[in-house]
């Protein structure tokens, strides 16, 4: 008997595929969005408009998608993860072409009842094509340097498409992304040593040229780099996003100044209060108490994904468990330390909590092939 013939035989059916989801983790998934609606219900003012009710309805369709996803069988996912790479590949170039043009940046196509980010759906997809990728290929061949290449590629050639629109955030993210499922699959240290100290030595050169004739970056961008280390050089112009966060961060103390009493987010200091810096709200209404029960929340998703992975014998599920958990922990911590100055602003939305769709459509359908590789794991 085939892997695919047993696998079919063995997969679950009716009743008993819905007993065998990961009912924990669809439970934190919901807890994780309603705290996202009670903030989005706060920064509107103690208004369902115009952010908590849209939010509301997409993740109810975000959340059906993720059941309908967990009942398809896993095999099914791995058999189209290169048509999802493809296609997420076109619409990157179609954003060359057709995209809609938001604060500055040609990131989005405009399908009239959604705005599509497709470098969001492409977090996704690398996901899929990678973990696909390393369950085809045998594992002494992994950290051969053909077979590392190949990986690289189909990372690198997303990564500069969303170079172009431009979306730094998103375009770190994917090279994140690619070198954990690379990590993760198994190839050789030496290979992220060497990168590590490409990086390093990169970075060094970048500083030494400052003010030379070589000179590596532009002069605003030093500047840009001089208010992320420092943002009190520029506290009313580029400083100002970080520096505001702080303070609503700081003002929030052990217990926050209550719901819906929050300053900072009230008055309109704190910008883009429903999206990015979402974070900075919750935390000055509920405190420190409130920043790290979130951070609870995010931890136990983490950690049912991982248990999930490991407790799966297929190579293909446990590899996509374990890339969307990467993927996620991407978004939140990047997120967490951009909004508290640990990290340069790049726009990463906190996952399930900023008002948009795109994102959070993709986690769940993340969520949804996690719960797939749980269900229809071999037992």
């Amino acid at each position: 008997m085939s892997y695919l013939e047993y696998t079919v035989k063995t997969t679950p059916s009716g009743l008993r595929k819905v007993l065998y989801l990961n009912w924990p983790l669809a439970i934190l998934v919901l807890a994780v969005a309603c705290v996202g609606f009670l903030m989005l219900y706060s920064v509107s003012g103690g208004s369902m408009q115009p952010w908590a009710e849209a939010q509301m309805k997409r993740f109810g369709l975000g959340y059906a998608m993720m059941f309908f996803v967990a009942m398809i069988p896993i095999y099914f996912w791995r058999n189209i993860a290169g048509l999802a790479y493809a296609v997420s590949l076109l619409l990157l170039i179609m954003v060359e072409f057709f995209g809609s043009v938001g604060m500055g940046a040609q990131r989005w196509i405009d399908l009239g009842f959604i705005r599509l980010q497709p470098s969001e759906l492409m977090k996704l997809s690398l996901v899929m094509v990678l973990a696909a990728y390393y369950d085809w290929l045998p594992l002494e061949r992994t950290s051969r340097p053909l077979w590392v290449f190949l990986p690289v590629l189909i990372t690198m050639i997303p990564v500069l498409l969303v170079l172009r629109q431009p979306d730094l955030g998103t375009s770190l993210l994917l090279i994140a992304t690619g070198g954990l499922m690379m990590l993760l699959a198994g190839v050789h240290w030496a290979y992220f040593a060497a990168v590590a100290a490409a990086g390093i030595g990169l970075v060094t050169a970048v500083f030494q040229s400052r003010g030379t004739e070589w000179q590596l970056l532009a002069d605003y961008q030093y500047r840009r780099i001089d208010t992320f280390l420092d943002p009190s050089t520029d506290p009313l112009g580029a400083g100002y996003h970080i520096t505001q966060s702080k303070i609503a961060l700081g003002s929030g103390g052990w217990t926050g100044r209550g719901f819906m009493q929050g300053t900072q987010s009230r008055l309109n200091f704190l910008p883009e209060k429903h999206t990015d810096f979402i974070f900075t709200t919750l935390a000055e209404e509920f405190g420190f108490i409130g920043g790290i029960s979130l951070l609870g929340l995010y931890t136990l998703i983490i950690v049912f994904c991982i248990v999930s992975a490991l407790n799966n014998r297929d190579r293909f599920a446990a590899l996509l468990s374990l890339g969307v958990a990467t993927t996620f922990f991407l978004f939140f911590a990047v997120n967490m330390s951009m909004v508290m100055g640990l990290a340069p602003v790049v726009g990463v939305p906190l996952p399930l909590v900023s008002y948009g769709g795109s994102a959070m459509l993709v986690l769940l359908l993340g969520f949804g092939l996690v719960q797939s590789a749980h269900v229809h794991r071999p037992r």
